[in-house]
């Protein structure tokens, strides 16, 4: 068989980069695409090109349909997570009692955000409150690591301190997230704040940080109520 020698050496890839380079070949050739016949993904029988073509419209437009219901799925759920969390902050606001505090803090959590697992321990709590079993004394290892944390600990419980703290009749702690609590512009952590789960995939390293943030923050500035009055300029 004689070979064309103006062919010879061509790759498919160079002809996939010829017809992307000139979109309007097939416009001077039309009469091409009606002896172009592929196979079809579902079953042995050949289709058209067109035909293929429509098929893979429709399978984009539906990947696109999924995502529009996913973003929708997801944006209904941050509105109400940002309505859970507005009224949680209301609640701890509108608490007189300082000593009253931590409980509603723990307790609203669990039950607006169906949060299995709660604790809490403040390192520096005031003198009348040291009775209290949310600031009972932990160790200086853990202080250091709620100050190291730059952002919540999200994982899994591998022998923390803190899944202690956890009520034995709450069961064991599979996952937990771990919030630091600190006043503005301060590295050192005055608390720690524990939300776990038996699940052990409820919490995991690679979720999103941002709503844990949030609680961290207000949870701070309420429980600040608790701290020591700082001492006044000399």
């Amino acid at each position: 068989m004689n070979h064309d020698p103006r062919i010879e050496g061509i790759t498919e890839a160079d002809i996939a980069n010829y017809l992307a380079a000139n979109p309007a070949f097939f416009e001077r050739h039309a009469e091409l695409l009606l002896h172009v016949q592929l196979s079809h993904p579902l079953g042995h029988r050949t289709v058209s090109l067109q035909e293929r073509q429509a098929e893979m419209l429709r399978e984009r437009i539906k990947g696109l349909e999924r995502k529009i219901i996913d973003m929708i799925r997801a944006g209904t759920e941050n509105l109400g997570h940002f309505e859970k969390l507005q009224r949680w902050t209301l609640a701890l606001m509108r608490e007189h009692d300082p000593a009253a505090l931590p409980e509603l803090l723990l307790r609203e959590l669990q039950e607006r955000f169906l949060i299995p697992q709660t604790a809490l321990r403040l390192f520096q709590a005031a003198p009348a409150f040291a009775e209290a079993p949310w600031a009972a004394p932990v160790s200086e290892d853990l202080q250091r690591f709620a100050g190291s944390l730059s952002e919540p600990y999200c994982g899994m419980n591998n022998g923390f301190e803190a899944a202690q703290w956890v009520a034995a009749e709450a069961g064991p702690v599979a996952s937990l997230a771990l919030i630091p609590l600190r006043r503005p512009g301060q590295q050192q952590a005055f608390g720690l704040l524990l939300l776990g789960s038996p699940d052990a995939t409820r919490y995991q390293a690679d979720m999103g940080v941002e709503f844990l943030v949030s609680v961290g923050e207000v949870s701070s500035a309420a429980l600040a109520r608790l701290l020591p009055a700082d001492e006044p300029a000399a």
